[in-house]
């Protein structure tokens, strides 16, 4: 699963590197450990009518981490992962997969193992790279206008991921951004073939991804200062072990 990301690049930055206009998420700064619940900045594509451009136009907008279609009841689950051997088919996602598709940029994430005892977590990551974690969003109307919810898309872990925990991101290839974010609703092939696609970019960005300890004290996410960097240094012999 991934229940916790950092993110080192703050507005401007993501907004230059995508190409994108992110005049909606200007307060955005680096985060270095970003929980459930949380206004994160995601990457999606509005149409361009005056362009006609099919990949339509990047943009980059805030949306909370916890998925709420229209439909669900306010008391109801908010699922923070949705899974790729099911995202097509689940009757939970099955809609936003065909139609609100969009990316949730990180530098790394968060798992954890038990050794003697303790919780060690570990930092998973690409050598400081932006990876482009693919996930699905719905909207809801609110008294204050529209909240926008997603869910990060995982799949089975492997290599240095799969050493820590058996679920990982589905991240995606630059060149498949816009494949993926393209605007409009997809048929059944289309979204077969955009699953497929996430599979095979997956598996082969995990080949690159490395894991290393950090600090335990990253365990208490209300205790910990969000834009710290160091939470993610590396650190050995925890607990002795």
């Amino acid at each position: 699963m991934c229940g916790r990301y950092g993110l080192s690049l703050g507005a401007e930055d993501l907004a230059r590197v995508y190409q994108a206009i992110g005049d909606d998420i200007d307060g955005w700064t680096p985060h270095y450990s970003v929980a459930p619940s949380t206004t994160i900045p995601v990457l999606r594509a509005r149409p361009d009518e005056d362009a006609g451009s099919p990949d339509g136009i990047r943009v980059l907008e805030p949306a909370r981490w916890g998925f709420k279609p229209s439909w669900a009841k306010e008391k109801g689950p908010r699922p923070i992962n949705a899974r790729l051997e099911t995202v097509a088919t689940n009757g939970m996602f099955r809609n936003a997969m065909r139609s609100a598709r969009c990316v949730v940029p990180m530098t790394g994430y968060y798992e954890w193992t038990e050794e003697g005892g303790k919780k060690v977590p570990h930092w998973i990551h690409a050598d400081g790279r932006l990876l482009n974690a693919v996930s699905v969003a719905a909207a809801s109307r609110t008294d204050d206008g529209w909240l926008v919810t997603v869910a990060i898309v995982t799949t089975t872990a492997t290599d240095s991921a799969g050493q820590v925990h058996d679920r990982m991101p589905v991240f995606l290839d630059e060149d498949d951004l816009d494949e993926w974010l393209t605007p409009g609703k997809l048929d059944e092939t289309g979204v077969n073939g955009l699953v497929s696609l996430a599979g095979e970019d997956a598996a082969r960005i995990a080949g690159h991804l490395d894991t290393y300890r950090v600090d335990p004290r990253v365990n208490n996410v209300r205790r910990i200062d969000p834009s710290a960097p160091d939470l993610i240094e590396p650190v050995e012999d925890l607990f002795g072990i």
